[in-house]
Parts: C-alpha cells; structure tokens; sequence
C-alpha cells in the first residue's frame, strides 16, 4: 500500500461516521485506535463489544465499507483482548484527537443513559 499510516488514519477518521451508522443501528459503536503498516486497529464498544458477531461485523461491515471508500487491500482489526488481535506496542495514532472525538457515543449509550438519569 502506498499511503502512509497516517494518512490511513485521517482517512478511515473521516469515513469513521458513515461506516459507523451500521454498528451504531445495533447498540454499539467503533473507536478508532491507531494504525500500523496499513492495518486499522479499532475497538467495537457498547452492545457489540464482546459479541459472538464482533468478528464478521469487523471483516464483513468495517472492513468491507473502510476498502471500498479507501483502499482495497486495507485490513481492520478490532482490538478485542486475544493476542492475535492486539494492539501493536508502536502504532500511529493522532495525539490531538481526544477521547471524544475517538469514540462518538453510541446510541445505546444514550438510551442507556436515560434510563439510569431517570431512575436516580
């Protein structure tokens, strides 16, 4: 690939919110967390962090939508805790981004939020 990390980073950080309506549409949400040698390392937060769906919602939504608005041969790896979807020691990332800007709020997690607010 002849893009530097960077700017696949900026890329997919743009294309984040597009790709992102079909996560968030099931309760959850994608963080952007770095890129290292043209692979996308995400994290799927809410209800589809943990799922038994997380890898084919990775390869079969994320990855599908991130190649065919950036690249062809893009990979996406969503950080889940196994070793062989870790988080490289070195990676490129964007200092600047905060936390927010990193992971936008999913649906549930606004819902959710209602709900608990209200019970207090």
């Amino acid at each position: 690939m002849t893009f530097s990390d960077k700017d696949i980073y900026e890329a997919v950080k743009h294309h984040l919110p597009t790709v992102n309506e079909y996560v968030e549409s099931h309760g959850g949400a994608i963080r952007l967390l770095g890129v290292k040698d043209g692979t996308v390392y995400i994290e799927l937060t809410g209800t589809c962090h943990g799922c038994a769906m997380s890898l084919m919602t990775t390869k079969m939504v994320v990855q599908k939508k991130l190649r065919e608005l950036i690249h062809p041969e893009l990979v996406v790896v969503n950080v889940d805790g196994t070793p062989e979807n870790a988080l490289p020691e070195i990676y490129y990332f964007d200092e600047n981004d905060t936390e927010e800007e990193l992971a936008e709020t999913s649906l549930w997690d606004k819902v959710k939020g209602i709900f608990v607010k209200g019970a207090q």
